[in-house]
């Protein structure tokens, strides 16, 4: 452990091996340091606070601050991040507004600096946010998605697996999985192709996902026509099962 003679460790908090806490840092009581974590300068991190092992969180970050929700009553609440996550300078991440409720960051995620994380997300494993995007409260990203910069995602929305957000879109609807979308109102741009090859999604599903993606977005279907089409003429696969999964539990209703 190596902790810098202006950091404040309040001592109460539980600081794992070869954690290393930069200059001018604050780490309150009840934060949880996993082992091999490294804290830059200028870093505060708040009650109730857990990261993981192997993780890097750079200068001006702040984690674990009340949520930006009048109703909040300052009770209990936490923010969990995994083993080696990065969370780059100036980024914010709140915790939860429900009394024992939590903030989530996956496993190997990376947050660019000056972004958003607000209060009881769940952020799915290797996803990646990029600079100045700000994710409200209740987002839910799945595993592998990529959110670009500058993009607003509004409550309550899902992100799905592997899909990719381009830069300044505005996310309202749910994003279903494997697809990229753009701009304001965020209209489906074609499937994520590279970003399914890079993951090693088979070639023959890589086709089902582009016949299920004609029949909801380049069709006259409506989305429930569209995904009685899936179910009855796509052979069934992992992919198409979850695709189908997410848009049926969608309470948002999906991009278009």
């Amino acid at each position: 452990m190596k902790i810098h003679p202006t950091a404040i460790v309040n001592p109460k908090a539980e600081i794992g091996r070869d954690v290393i806490v930069g200059p001018y840092t604050i780490i309150d009581e009840e934060v949880f340091v996993g082992d091999d974590t490294e804290i830059s300068s200028n870093v505060l991190l708040e009650k109730w606070t857990t990261i993981g092992k192997g993780c890097e969180v750079s200068s001006g970050a702040k984690i674990g601050g009340k949520p930006q929700d009048q109703k909040f009553k300052n009770k209990k609440s936490f923010v969990k991040i995994g083993d080696n996550a990065q969370i780059r300078e100036f980024v914010t991440i709140h915790r939860s507004s429900q009394e024992e409720g939590s903030t989530v960051i996956g496993n190997n995620v990376m947050i660019m600096a000056y972004s958003h994380v607000a209060h009881d997300c769940h952020i799915g494993d290797d996803v990646v946010i990029t600079n100045y995007a700000g994710i409200s409260g209740h987002v839910r990203i799945e595993e592998r998605a990529i959110i670009s910069g500058f993009v607003g995602i509004h409550q309550f929305c899902r992100i799905g697996k592997l899909a990719l957000v381009s830069g300044f879109s505005g996310v309202s609807k749910d994003i279903p999985p494997f697809i990229i979308v753009r701009g304001v109102t965020t209209k489906p741009y074609g499937l994520n192709i590279i970003g399914l090859k890079r993951n090693n999604i088979s070639s023959k599903a890589i086709d089902s996902l582009k016949e299920a993606y004609r029949f909801l977005f380049q069709s006259e279907l409506n989305v429930s026509q569209a995904l009685e089409k899936i179910k009855s003429e796509i052979s069934e696969c992992n992919e198409i099962d979850h695709l189908v999964g997410f848009i049926e539990n969608s309470e948002r209703g999906i991009c278009k």
